[in-house]
């Protein structure tokens, strides 16, 4: 999937560069002077308005969604019906190596809570209250982001007004118009640029990501919270698709031929759902 992304960025951009070669000498866009004036009055702005902390986190979180792609979410699905069976099986205690073993962050610290104890209402306030900050912290950044796209434009217009002044300044020099004119028109072109096809996108990228990782987290926290209940597998498999498109849910994730070669003893959980009682 990561590598298709790359593709289709790179089919883009050269969709879009093939825009400025068929108008012309590409290097009629390229002007240092307007460059310079557009990131570095962005720069300057933006170290005034953010503290250099809050820039070091943005680029964390842009390297983090950029990075190893996020697990589906119907593998969460077959790893919490997995856990559930095993803790059905072994018990909570035997979920401490998955504590160690697993990659999920989120779901290793669960884990945790369960295997130390903690009380179905203590896990889920913990964990409603880490999902609430991640949350918050990932907003801040993707503001950060649009405000800093917002500066560009404003920056692009500065270097047209000064290509204007130099340019009537000298007016009765053809030699003069001639220099601050690119200077004029292309330092607009770099600001819309940079705002619109670079830091709006990836802002859009960092709000994408988080919801996806919210949805994996409130998965989590449901999945953990039934094991702690010591829901039925069966059940617990239901309740955890209603998370996914109408399209995942036509088939069951976890087969019995699947808990057969995970779980040897698996005759000794049952999975049927509880009898309905009936009402007199």
């Amino acid at each position: 999937m990561k590598q298709k992304r790359i593709i289709g960025l790179f089919l883009c951009g050269l969709l879009v560069g093939m825009g400025f070669i068929l108008q012309g000498d590409l290097g009629l866009y390229l002007n240092l002077a307007a460059l310079c004036i557009v990131i570095g009055g962005t720069l300057f702005a933006t170290l005034i308005s953010y503290k250099l902390e809050r820039l070091v986190i943005i680029l964390k979180t842009l390297r983090n969604a950029q990075g190893k792609a996020l697990r589906e979410p119907d593998e969460i699905v077959e790893i919490l019906i997995d856990l559930s069976l095993k803790s059905k099986i072994k018990g909570l205690f035997s979920l401490e190596e998955d504590e160690a073993e697993t990659s999920i962050l989120f779901l290793r610290r669960a884990l945790g809570f369960l295997v130390d104890g903690y009380k179905t209402d203590e896990i889920r306030e913990i964990l409603n209250t880490e999902m609430y900050f991640f949350k918050l912290r990932r907003d801040e950044s993707e503001r950060a982001l649009r405000s800093i796209a917002d500066l560009c434009p404003s920056f692009g217009l500065v270097g047209s007004v000064v290509g204007l002044i130099g340019m009537l300044s000298g007016i009765d020099n053809t030699a003069i118009v001639i220099a601050t004119i690119p200077i004029a028109l292309s330092s607009t072109l770099y600001g819309i640029i940079i705002a619109n096809m670079i830091l709006i996108p990836l802002a859009a990228n960092i709000a994408e990501r988080t919801q996806q990782e919210l949805l994996l987290q409130k998965m989590v926290l449901e999945g953990v919270l039934a094991i702690k209940n010591n829901s039925n597998p069966r059940i617990l498999e239901n309740r955890l698709k209603s998370f996914l498109t109408p399209s995942s849910r036509n088939t069951r994730l976890i087969s019995l031929e699947t808990i057969k070669e995970r779980l040897k003893d698996y005759n000794s959980v049952d999975l049927r759902p509880p009898a309905r009682q009936k009402v007199a």
